[in-house]
């Protein structure tokens, strides 16, 4: 049986590095629900429901990933492993971006929260996308012998995201006062998150097509409908 070659390493990186800035944007709102709350409900409503409306609309995320992971993985057995592999991160990486530059409640009134909600959904969708649609992209390329240590580099990339979320909301209150981040600086980890998962879906154009994934096309035994 092969061995793991520069391409294998090559894959395994790069599948690493964007489910672990895919974490990222998907966590790093936990960090900042206090102040996300203050700034996108009204300031007359009680603390409690606010706090609850805001982690309501992060647990909306996770509603949306069952969704996400069936709707991608079809697309993913009739157009290709690698296309909804770069779709799942830019799907992402837009809405994080986009929550970075939202505007506030005190801007656009009720607004704010609906699009914030449905920003969240679409990371929702995304991450359900990207954590199976990426262990079988890597388990696709590598020897059958090597799967579970394929699957466990990609799975420590994606808890390393989850501590890049931290140690980032760790340096933004450390650096920032807290009038300073309730201003601005809460944007800067999202527009950050935002910024390096579109320079990971240009990374991931070098990705090539699972062998798996050829053969079923070669074969016509591509999924017809869902």
């Amino acid at each position: 049986m092969r061995k793991l070659t520069r391409q294998d390493y090559r894959t395994l990186l790069l599948a690493a590095l964007g489910g672990a800035l895919e974490f990222y944007d998907f966590i790093i709102f936990v960090f900042f629900a206090i102040i996300i709350g203050q700034l996108f409900f009204p300031p007359d409503m009680p603390d409690w429901l606010r706090q609850l409306q805001t982690f309501g609309i992060f647990a909306a995320g996770y509603l949306a990933r069952p969704l996400g992971g069936i709707v991608m993985a079809h697309f993913g057995d009739l157009l290709g492993r690698k296309r909804m592999f770069m779709l799942s991160i830019f799907l992402m990486s837009v809405p994080t971006l986009a929550i970075g530059l939202l505007p506030t409640y005190a801007s656009i009134g009720i607004a704010a929260p609906l699009l914030l909600l449905a920003l969240r959904l679409l990371q929702g969708a995304a991450i359900g996308g990207e954590v199976p649609g990426a262990w079988v992209f890597v388990s696709e390329h590598v020897p059958a012998r090597h799967v579970g240590f394929a699957c466990g580099v990609l799975t420590a990339g994606l808890t390393a995201g989850i501590l890049l979320g931290s140690l980032v909301a760790t340096a933004i209150n450390s650096l920032y006062t807290p009038a300073a981040v309730l201003a601005h600086g809460w944007r800067v980890p999202f527009i950050i998150g935002g910024i390096f998962g579109l320079i990971s879906v240009w990374l991931r154009q070098w990705l090539q097509e699972t062998p798996v994934f050829k053969e079923m096309q070669a074969r016509q035994e591509l999924a017809a409908e869902l």
